[in-house]
């Protein structure tokens, strides 16, 4: 029983980041840019691309053409949590997305989205 109170308390320690991220084609160029208020479920992106089962055609189509090889996923930009009982991450989040998509403009022949 002590091990479970320990694994608990340990899950409760690990830092939850959320932040924008770009899926990449090697091959082409085009990329994706997405944002997760958990970095870490970022796996679960990867996941449902290898499953087949990704909502993004464009992009699901494109992973199993290439394969997964093909693919490389970054962290453009984490989001810089402030302590003000105003801050609204969810919004912020919005915001620091739209600016990485008029930043790269993957639209059309240039990317996912």
């Amino acid at each position: 029983m002590n091990r479970r109170r320990e694994l608990i308390e340990q899950y409760k320690e690990i830092k939850i980041e959320a932040g924008v991220y770009c899926i990449r084609n090697t091959q082409n160029g085009k990329c994706f840019v997405g944002s997760t208020p958990n970095l870490k479920s970022l796996s679960g992106k990867q996941f449902s691309l290898n499953a087949g089962s990704d909502l993004n055609r464009k992009l699901q189509q494109e992973w199993k053409e290439y394969g997964e090889d093909a693919f490389e996923i970054e962290v453009l930009e984490l989001l810089k949590k402030e302590d003000s009982p105003y801050f609204d991450a969810k919004d912020a989040l919005k915001k620091l997305e739209q600016s990485w998509l008029e930043r790269l403009q993957p639209f059309g022949d240039k990317g996912y989205n």
